[in-house]
């Protein structure tokens, strides 16, 4: 499913697309995007009010980089790929963003356009917010402005860690750091995690050839680090992992 038409670029809310009341997204939801201590009610109803749901496919655009931002999104469940499609061209990921998790926070505060395309890995729910309405919010509920800049603020964090990363370390100590930190939201627990994409497209979020991905796993279960299980990978020594993957 590397080849998409043209049609599949425009934003597709047509799919399925639904406002979002206050039973239909609970605290729970909201609290792992808007850091900080529990959401009260308050809060809750108002952000609401601002946001929209959408469920998409695996091979849906959710947006393109030429596109104008307008929202703040975010993945609720599934997964999304940043990257860059050109025509006639797989798509090049750069990135997953696996919910609960931002997607783009950024886009739309500065009314540019978004920095990348984004296109569905595994069938994703996911969360928008209109920046107009969110300005008006923040007016009535000053404190959730902290909330959303310790979002931001992690974002940033997160992103600077995957840029020293790449400058900083050597292929076995990259696939170690993000075998760890796919560990850390897996929902089987911390010592399994599912690999749910392309084995291409793991090595370029690496920055790494499949063949050395390919590699790199060999070297790490010849090491007793991990075991290979189909699509899963069962982390055998989560200490050495880390002692492996630190600079």
């Amino acid at each position: 499913m590397d080849s998409l038409n043209t049609h599949a670029l425009l934003p597709q809310r047509s799919v399925i697309a639904e406002a979002v009341d206050v039973q239909a997204l609970g605290a729970e939801s909201w609290q792992a995007l808007m850091r900080g201590p529990a959401l009260g009610d308050a809060e809750l109803k108002a952000l609401n009010r601002s946001a929209w749901l959408r469920s998409l496919p695996a091979g849906a655009m959710v947006f393109s980089r030429d596109q104008q931002a307008s929202k703040l999104v975010a993945v609720l469940s599934g997964a999304v790929g940043l990257g860059q499609l050109r025509h006639d061209q797989p798509f090049h990921l750069e990135r997953t963003v696996r919910g609960p998790a931002w997607l783009d926070l950024a886009s739309a505060w500065i009314g540019g356009c978004h920095v990348q395309d984004a296109r569905v890995l595994m069938p994703a729910q996911l969360l928008e917010l209109d920046v107009e309405a969110v300005r008006g919010m923040l007016a009535r509920e000053p404190a959730m402005a902290e909330r959303l800049l310790v979002s931001m603020a992690l974002n940033v964090h997160s992103l600077t860690g995957v840029t020293h990363d790449l400058m900083h370390k050597d292929a076995e100590k990259r696939l170690a750091a993000w075998l760890l930190q796919l560990s850390r939201r897996s929902a089987q627990g911390p010592d399994l995690v599912a690999l749910g994409e392309r084995k291409r497209d793991i090595a370029a979020q690496l920055a790494i050839t499949p063949e050395t991905l390919s590699r790199m796993m060999r070297q790490l279960k010849l090491k007793g680090l991990i075991e290979v299980q189909g699509y899963s990978v069962r982390l055998l020594d989560l200490a050495a992992l880390a002692t492996l993957a630190a600079d």
